[in-house]
């Protein structure tokens, strides 16, 4: 019976790991959208681009907010079904 629980625990345990690795790679995406406004701003004079840059910069705080809403959502019912055992 506990090499059941043992288990139930790893589980849970890489679980945890591969949301935290989740929302990194939401955050790796918003700085990467970021960035990009970024250069847009500096280095272009294109009549476009700083309307594309806001929209990038749109782009990246939508990204990094679904980022931590899913990781929030995952982290409470792994803590949900934690407490269950």
């Amino acid at each position: 019976m506990e090499s059941t629980t043992v288990r139930d625990d790893l589980a849970l345990v890489r679980t945890r790991l591969a949301n935290e690795r989740t929302f990194l790679a939401y955050l790796r995406t918003a700085l990467a959208l970021f960035a990009g406004a970024a250069v847009l701003l500096q280095f272009f004079q294109a009549a476009y681009a700083p309307m594309l840059a806001w929209l990038l910069v749109g782009g990246g705080v939508l990204a990094l907010s679904v980022g931590i809403f899913r990781c929030l959502r995952v982290s409470r019912r792994l803590a949900s079904r934690r407490a269950d055992q």
